[in-house]
């Protein structure tokens, strides 16, 4: 794909702008650390209570959605080669307060998801703790891989790279694992379902599904993102649908959807009992690589924010010797670290969805404006679906904390001299 000649480049101050060092490999690598994470050792119980093994059509959903959202955001990062994803592209095609919207809904979701990953950690690594001493697991994690992200997008990258391996391993031993040694049936496979659970399976698979958009809140540390972005969102989505799809179908063969439904480590459960300790070991290692990736992708938004001053200013600064917000960062890590002492490991997931499926709703109706519109249309539709699908406690969440966000809009635009201009012309 040649780079688009309608590609902007926003009036950003030299001293603010992130350096380019990511090729397309290291941006698939981190879309795959981001999707192929805590999701799917833990998304597919959840979903089989939702709609048993219907839950296949539901993943079948949730990947048309994401595929709309991916396509949708590949296009206009390919415009708006700049840090922030949906930010900045509803900034720019819609306006400032739907710019403004799309970055909230993402920053607030995404740090919930960081504080659900960051529990995850510290469930499987420890799963007979007192709640204190798994809070106090989950934020030394956070912390660390803040650390991480300081030194450089280059050593986040890296980590990213080694985290996915050892989890696709883990992975792949298990699924031969449940076909060497499990009793199979097919009945597993039916696909009875009524169409409210199939729905609600596709609002839980699609969080696991939505890390695709950290390739895009990178774009300003792509190199040659016309070209790199529309090729790694894709790469990265079919490749975590072919995982997910593989693993769903094992799990449904191997345990069948009423006992997959009514366990929490479905994978752990479906293997031979001696490899139960690597795979809950792999999972933790998957959640760590979902969080890593996680606080690189809200750092960079929280940095494009305040570039504009929607957030503190001082937010905005970049670390003149490692190119990376540091500040924005050191928040972002600081906030996941305080959060985990008290989140709810299901309510953090449910509203992170509500947050994160109004974040790709904008993101579809920027595309919109760029012509081409059966996708943005079916990606829009889609998210409207599933994020009012999801159970009614993290709609009526979702919808107070995004109500915050606009609150906060108003009051500020009521402020003189607030906000940089749109580039829009």
């Amino acid at each position: 794909m040649d780079a688009d000649p309608r590609a902007i480049q926003l009036d950003v101050p030299v001293t603010e702008q992130l350096k380019r060092r990511l090729g397309t490999g290291d941006a698939v690598v981190i879309g795959l650390g981001s999707m192929i994470g805590a999701g799917v050792f833990a998304a597919f119980a959840p979903a089989a209570h939702a709609a048993g093994a219907g839950l296949l059509i539901g993943l079948a959903v949730a990947a048309v959605v994401a595929y709309c959202n991916a396509t949708s955001s590949a296009r206009l990062a390919a415009i708006y080669p700049s840090s922030g994803g949906t930010y900045v592209y509803g900034r720019e095609r819609l306006g400032e307060f739907w710019g403004y919207l799309a970055g909230w809904g993402f920053v607030v979701g995404k740090t919930a998801s960081c504080a659900a990953m960051a529990l995850t950690v510290a469930l499987y690594v420890a799963p007979g703790l007192a709640r204190p001493w798994q809070s106090l697991i989950a934020a030394g994690a956070v912390l660390a891989l803040t650390a991480l992200n300081y030194r450089g997008v280059q050593r986040s990258a890296l980590a990213t790279r080694v985290i996915v391996s050892i989890t696709l391993l883990v992975l792949t031993g298990s699924v031969i694992a449940m076909f060497v040694a499990g009793n199979h049936s097919t009945a597993g496979l039916s696909l009875a379902a009524n169409p409210t659970g199939i729905l609600q399976s596709a609002g839980l698979l699609f969080f696991a599904f939505a890390g695709y958009a950290r390739i895009a809140t990178l774009g300003e540390e792509v190199r040659d993102p016309a070209r790199t972005i529309p090729r790694a969102i894709p790469i990265a989505l079919g490749l975590t649908l072919v995982v997910y799809a593989v693993v769903a179908v094992a799990l449904l063969l191997g345990l069948g959807p009423d006992v997959l439904a009514s366990t929490s480590d479905p994978l752990a459960v479906a293997v031979p009992s001696g490899l139960a300790p690597v795979v809950r070991i792999g999972a933790a290692i998957a959640a760590l690589g979902s969080l890593l990736a996680l606080v690189l992708g809200v750092s960079r938004t929280t940095f494009a924010m305040a570039r504009d001053g929607h957030l503190p200013t001082a937010l905005a600064a970049v670390h003149p010797r490692f190119g990376v917000p540091h500040r924005a960062e050191i928040a972002v890590g600081v906030l996941v670290a305080v959060l985990v002492s008290f989140a709810d490991l299901r309510g953090a997931i449910g509203f992170s969805s509500f947050a994160v499926l109004t974040y790709y709703a904008i993101a579809n109706a920027s595309a919109f404006t760029l012509g081409r519109r059966v996708i943005p249309v079916a990606g829009l539709i889609g998210c409207v679906v599933l994020a009012f699908s999801l159970p009614l406690s993290s709609v009526l969440s979702g919808l107070v904390v995004l109500a915050i966000g606009v609150l906060a809009f108003a009051v500020r635009r009521g402020l003189p001299g607030a906000g940089r201009p749109s580039s829009r012309s």
